[in-house]
């Protein structure tokens, strides 16, 4: 009886601990980057943002010039989201591009004002 009492408890034990753990509520936001410039651009905030603490999901679309980006809110929040891209060189909404890493950015990923942005045909 107190092996089934035991059981019992263990079993109800995992079930309230799986369910605390699905309730993280996670949230995806739209944040504009107007200066994405192409596919190195994109590849360069996904990898970043992967490593980004509560980041569980960044799609950048450069033709849109948009970034989606899906995180827990328990962890981060938009402005940290929109801080952390602009680390990386880009605009993000409000958030103006870090000076410094906007610089070592490669030419095709600057703003066409500075003589970066892709060739045309």
């Amino acid at each position: 009886m107190k092996k089934i009492i035991g059981i019992m408890l263990l079993v109800l034990g995992f079930g309230i601990n799986a369910s605390a753990q699905a309730k993280k509520a996670s949230v995806t936001v739209a944040i504009s980057t107007p200066t994405v410039q192409c596919e190195m651009c994109k590849d360069r905030i996904e990898k970043w943002m992967a490593r980004e603490t509560g980041v569980t999901k960044t799609v950048v679309d450069y033709k849109r010039k948009t970034t989606k980006v899906t995180y827990l809110t328990d962890r981060t929040n938009v402005e940290n989201i929109k801080t952390a891209i602009a680390n990386i060189g880009y605009d993000a909404d409000d958030v103006t591009a870090n000076e410094e890493s906007y610089q070592k950015l490669p030419k095709c990923c600057k703003k066409p004002a500075d003589g970066g942005g892709m060739k045309k045909n």
